[in-house]
């Protein structure tokens, strides 16, 4: 620690933030690794290991399903991870919480596949979404803020396929990117005082979902 200590202090005064130091507030979490582990606490959801082992799946189930990481909370920072959803009309809705207290109580930024590439223009801004649970459904938010709290996803990918988010988190603001996008999809101001909280996966109702690649940088 002394040496880290003495190399950022160094750097520092030329202006330059060692990527040494830059490294140690990124981790990277092995999904698969974590299940075989019996790291990882499920609700109302069963899941498994996808068909090359790389991955988390989540069956698909009435009401919302959460795989928290045990022991693992998040405050500030960002969120990146790998999705796999389908097109399939209200049958594919998948995300993160985080600042989560329990089950029930926690935000969230999910995306509907589905309604990626919809030829209809509403489905379309429809597409990535922040809630935060138990006050602020997506229902009373499209009720109430339409169009605040979810948008549509700037040159969004297959909706079969893999695609990547990247969920920054800084004091009260969410920015959520997609790909390689440099320009956020959505932008909002979290519903809420909580500062951090535990972390997990998130599959809506009626939906299921795959994950793998979860890196969380912490500021």
């Amino acid at each position: 620690m002394k040496k880290h200590f003495l190399l950022w202090l160094t750097y520092s005064l030329f202006g330059i933030v060692p990527s040494l130091v830059q490294a140690q507030k990124t981790t990277n979490y092995d999904l698969a690794s974590l299940l075989e582990q019996k790291k990882l606490t499920v609700y109302n959801r069963t899941i498994y290991l996808s068909d090359d082992k790389m991955a988390v799946k989540l069956n698909e189930k009435d009401r919302e399903g959460i795989v928290w990481l045990n022991g693992i909370t998040f405050g500030n920072g960002t969120i990146e991870i790998d999705l796999k959803g389908k097109d399939v009309l209200q049958r594919s809705f998948l995300g993160v919480v985080f600042h989560g207290v329990n089950d029930s109580t926690y935000d969230a930024v999910y995306f509907r596949p589905f309604n990626f590439h919809a030829k209809d223009s509403i489905r379309r801004i429809h597409a990535v979404q922040y809630i935060s649970h138990p006050v602020y459904t997506w229902s009373k938010l499209r009720e109430e803020r339409n169009g605040v709290y979810e948008k549509a996803v700037i040159s969004p990918p297959d909706p079969n396929n893999w695609f990547h988010a990247r969920i920054e988190v800084v004091g009260e603001t969410v920015q959520v990117y997609v790909n390689d996008v440099k320009t956020a999809s959505l932008t909002i101001k979290k519903l809420n005082d909580r500062k951090d909280g535990k972390i997990g996966l998130w599959v809506g109702d009626g939906s299921d979902g795959e994950f793998k690649n979860l890196k969380i940088t912490r500021r």
